[in-house]
């Protein structure tokens, strides 16, 4: 049957993959739409016009952004998969040779001579797990990403679901009428308050402090924001 806890954990680690996708989804979504926004609101347009170009934003960008994720994973797997078939002839071919290799990159990361034999030779006795260990060393990893067209589904969702926060407003506004005149001040502080709450998810990812995290993201989106508008406002009055 198995310890419930751990396959529970199991579980949660298999779905934390997906965390990076959903946050720099989002932060593109929510950036990029939030500058078109703010580019149309300082150029005084309709605002059938900031709701035309934010939806048509959301959805161009956010399928040419699921497009490069699924490209990069697939393109990332395939030449995985070349290099430890690659690795694997050489192996079979060259084995002192590559445990020599081994032995060599053990003792560069400051192991003795004789751990690093001692692991090296044990390692050779088992062809996957040795295969994987040179490829690390000599490549940095040899992990084969799962599910690429999963991956780039959860960037495009997370880009248009986050990126929907700058256009609520104007939607709504559409049929709260009493919402008009502050429409995009509210705009902005819902912007801002995503923003920082991607911003501290970010850091699960990076491992950073979460506050530090969230101020960055807001900060780094709000210069966007106000660069946008301004040229909206210096192009709108031309």
């Amino acid at each position: 049957m198995g310890n419930p806890l751990i396959n529970k954990e199991q579980k949660k680690f298999r779905g934390g993959k997906y965390i990076k996708s959903i946050v720099y989804g989002g932060l593109d979504g929510i950036v990029t739409t939030f500058a078109v926004v703010s580019g149309v609101a300082g150029a005084s347009l309709a605002m059938k016009v900031v709701i035309i170009l934010g939806f048509s934003n959301l959805l161009a960008d956010g399928f040419s952004m699921a497009v490069g994720d699924y490209l990069s994973s697939k393109s990332e797997n395939e030449y995985n998969l070349g290099l430890k078939k690659q690795k694997s002839r050489e192996v079979v071919e060259n084995i002192d040779d590559e445990i020599e290799s081994l032995v060599n990159a053990y003792e560069n990361q400051g192991m003795s001579t004789k751990d690093a034999q001692s692991i090296a030779y044990t390692l050779a006795k088992y062809e996957t797990p040795f295969i994987d260990q040179r490829i690390t060393n000599g490549h940095g990893s040899d992990e084969i990403q799962d599910g690429p067209l999963k991956n780039a589904i959860v960037t495009f969702f997370s880009f248009f679901i986050f990126g929907m926060t700058p256009l609520l407003v104007y939607v709504l506004s559409m049929f709260l009428p009493f919402l008009h005149d502050n429409v995009f001040l509210i705009a902005s502080v819902l912007t801002g308050m995503t923003l920082f709450l991607l911003g501290a998810l970010k850091s699960l990812i990076t491992q950073s402090n979460w506050l530090r995290s969230g101020m960055e993201m807001l900060v780094i989106g709000g210069l966007a924001a106000v660069s946008a508008y301004l040229i909206g406002y210096i192009l709108g009055g031309i």
